[in-house]
């Protein structure tokens, strides 16, 4: 028994939503980064 596939629309829009979600989570996990280094440049 196999699952139906979603419409071709649908599959593109959630490599979309999925690639957004990708980039949004790798910005904030970037800034974090860089916020860690600055804070212990400027404490040095």
């Amino acid at each position: 028994m196999s699952v139906p596939q979603p419409p071709v629309d649908e599959l593109a829009l959630r490599r979309r939503r999925a690639a957004r979600t990708a980039l949004v989570v790798g910005g904030i996990a970037v800034a974090i980064y860089i916020a860690f280094i600055a804070s212990g440049v400027l404490a040095a």
